[in-house]
């Protein structure tokens, strides 16, 4: 078995002597605890020297990247056309499957090979000979600063460093802005107080102040570069009857030296913003089309570079920008936040507030799709980032119709109005339906109270035939009980239905009339004992 040993100081090829001492992986450190024993495990058999810092530099870069360099590969071609039938033992993996392709060597890479290296390494000095200690410390030292210095040049995680620093710049530039016009306003605002109410724009009222300085100025300067026709009419006519203090040149001229600040910031931050819009097209233009460039730019410097937010999940960009809220929201057992530094982004602005969580995470999943396509994709083009965008644009247009479907009754289709059909018949107003009550409808009531009323005339009939047969003394004890069940029919008839009350007037009657046909047969009786 051959071993590749790669060094700051060259390429060092061993040959294993005996294999049976490297079975047990736990042990093979004791092979190795002096050069003597070393050298009885493995040989030196090539060792291929750079010629300088550059030529290690350039070997080192390539066995970083996975590829092999000119003079490894030739000392390579040397042995496999020596001894093809051994194995080459390998530290890295990737390196195999080169060298596999390239020279055709088969390459073994286990457990077992990385304790041989890093016995090999520690008696690097004892098995290397012809090479000093101090040359090899030498060599090391070089290849470490010029490979550390090659990486920080030609990283491509540094690219959007630039990014990174305009946007936060941006902000900064933002900040004093506001002091500045506020400042402005405030201290020009003793001289001519009506100007910042006729003047809304901040980089027009500073350019105006820096133009005319002292308000007599007005009524004879031109200002139609800088305001309307309207806007500088009543600048004018404000200016000659202005309630501000007058106020000495020494103080207009620092006035004036401050509209200039701002003047200049303001250029540099239009500037500064077209530099980091085109930035953010060159390195993530499906991005900048989905959420737009101050905020795609403000999540690459939160996450910290391009390839750490295309390590985040959709969930996390989502919510990028509100740990804060997340985390207080988490500990008190309340309701997450929906969105972070996405709030800003044009899509979810445009959206009614009860959708934009939804349309936030759409967007959040959409947006970490497309951050991992321009991160690790080999492509440039911005057509994912245009086609993710039309969807999510027809997502929200449905969410937004939603409401509507919903009135027609289905799903399915949109609300319609029914077509007018002219009709003849007249309905009139049921004003039943307006009490809550459980009462009786109006109509049942009028017919009892007609049959309340017709029933006792029938009655009072009866009971004028009745005294022509019977006594005096029978008679008075016929109405008390005749008269009780009447009562009682009057408050029945009021819970009860028509069906019920009809066929219990009946009996009643019979029941009135047939005990007097009794007592009339007793009394024929007793007439007849008599006699």
């Amino acid at each position: 078995m051959l071993v590749l040993f790669e060094t700051a100081a060259g390429y060092a090829i061993f040959k294993v002597l005996d294999e049976s001492k490297l079975q047990e992986v736990d042990s093979i450190w004791k092979e190795f605890e002096t050069p003597e024993k070393a050298n009885k495990v493995v040989k030196l058999k090539h060792f291929e020297k750079f010629q300088d810092t550059t030529e290690a530099l350039a070997a080192a870069t390539a066995l970083v990247e996975g590829k092999i360099s000119k003079n490894l590969k030739k000392v390579l071609r040397k042995i496999a056309a020596k001894e093809a039938h051994e194995q080459l033992a390998i530290a890295d993996a990737k390196l195999g499957g080169v060298i596999k392709d390239k020279v055709n060597l088969s390459c073994v890479h286990s457990a077992m090979v990385t304790e041989l290296m890093r016995g090999i390494r520690n008696q690097v000095d004892g098995l290397i000979t012809g090479l000093s200690t101090r040359e090899m410390a030498a060599m090391s030292l070089g290849l470490a600063h010029s490979l550390s210095r090659y990486k920080l040049k030609f990283s491509p995680d540094k690219v959007d460093t630039m990014i990174v620093q305009a946007i936060s710049l941006l902000d900064d530039l933002d900040k004093e802005l506001n002091n500045y016009i506020m400042r402005c306003r405030e201290w020009y605002g003793w001289h001519f107080p009506e100007l910042g109410k006729v003047i809304t724009d901040n980089l027009a009222y500073c350019k105006c102040v820096r133009a005319v300085g002292d308000r007599v100025n007005y009524a004879s300067f031109d200002l139609s570069e800088i305001l309307s026709e309207e806007v500088e009419t009543e600048v004018k006519a404000a200016a000659e009857i202005s309630m501000g203090t007058e106020v000495s040149e020494e103080d207009i001229n620092n006035i004036l030296h401050l509209c200039d600040q701002v003047i200049e910031i303001s250029e540099y931050r239009n500037q500064l913003y077209d530099y980091l819009k085109n930035r953010m097209m060159a390195i993530a233009p499906n991005l900048t089309i989905l959420v737009g460039e101050l905020v795609g730019a403000r999540l690459i410097a939160h996450a910290g570079s391009l390839l750490n937010l295309a390590k985040h999940p959709a969930s996390t960009v989502q919510i990028l920008g509100a740990e804060k809220a997340l985390f207080r929201a988490l500990k008190t057992k309340r309701d997450t936040p929906k969105y972070g530094l996405l709030y800003h982004a044009s899509l979810v602005g445009q959206t009614a507030p009860k959708n934009k969580g939804k349309i936030s995470r759409m967007l959040a999943a959409k947006s970490a799709l497309a951050i991992r396509y321009d991160a690790l994709g080999e492509d440039t083009n911005a057509q994912l980032g245009a086609e993710t965008r039309a969807k999510l644009e027809a997502r929200l247009r449905h969410l937004e119709e939603r409401g509507l479907k919903r009135i027609s009754g289905s799903g399915k289709a949109l609300a319609r109005a029914e077509k007018y059909q002219h009709k003849s018949e007249v309905r009139t107003y049921d004003p039943s339906g307006d009490s809550t009550l459980p009462s009786v409808p109006k109509k049942r009531k009028i017919e009892e109270v007609e049959e309340e009323e017709e029933q006792p005339t029938e009655v009072r009939v009866k009971k004028l035939k009745k005294p022509k047969i019977e006594p005096v003394e029978e008679v008075e004890e016929e109405p008390a009980v005749e008269e009780t069940p009447k009562k009682k029919k009057k408050k029945k008839k009021v819970i009860k239905t028509e069906e019920e009350e009809e066929p219990v007037e009946a009996p009643t009657t019979s029941t009135a009339e047939e005990p007097p046909k009794k007592k009339k047969k007793k009394k024929a009786k007793k007439e007849d004992d008599d006699d």
